[in-house]
């Protein structure tokens, strides 16, 4: 018998969904920095081991395709687009607020003002397919196996100290910048 998910319920997968995507952005970063430069390199805007722009974009990504997980295509297409439009506006926002980039793609070809390229559209497409088709399921029945293993409060818990902590990294990592 599988028993209905409550809106608590959906709220907490989502969050923890986001916690695991942005430390999964967070990781890929890291190893793309140490191949491209041979060491480790401190990737993102924040003080911790996540990047919220990986787990913002996955979640995004899961919730736009819900109903559409018989069309792997359009999973890239949507992928593809979604990811491109969120990086640039990322991009902007930060250059805004803090006057610093994160990345600058100007050198690559059809680039937009060196916030999104062509190649990195392609990327995102391929990876928010992958995400979607191999790396999501996977991820999402663990979370249920430990949903069902746990206790509702242990997990809100957990969660709550979680944002905890990305709240106060956030409003650091934004003093240091700001600064």
């Amino acid at each position: 018998m599988v028993l209905k998910k409550t809106t608590k319920d959906k709220i907490i997968d989502y969050i923890s969904y986001f916690f695991i995507y942005s430390f999964l952005g967070w990781v890929i970063e890291t190893i793309y920095a140490i191949i491209i430069n041979g060491y480790f390199v401190k990737r993102g805007f924040l003080y911790g081991p996540i990047c919220p722009i990986y787990g913002f974009g996955a979640v995004l990504l899961i919730m736009s395709t819900q109903k559409i997980y018989k069309k792997p295509f359009t999973k890239f297409l949507i992928a593809t687009i979604a990811f491109t439009v969120f990086e640039y506006i990322v991009s902007f926002v930060l250059e805004m607020l803090f006057g610093l980039r994160w990345w600058d793609y100007s050198n690559d070809f059809l680039n937009i003002q060196g916030r999104v390229s062509l190649v990195y559209s392609i990327f995102w497409g391929i990876i928010g397919l992958f995400l979607l088709e191999k790396l999501h399921p996977f991820i999402q029945d663990l979370i249920q196996k430990i949903n069902s293993k746990s206790a509702n409060r242990a997990q809100a818990i957990i969660i709550t100290i979680l944002l905890i902590v990305i709240i106060v990294d956030t409003v650091f990592s934004s003093i240091k910048y700001y600064n």
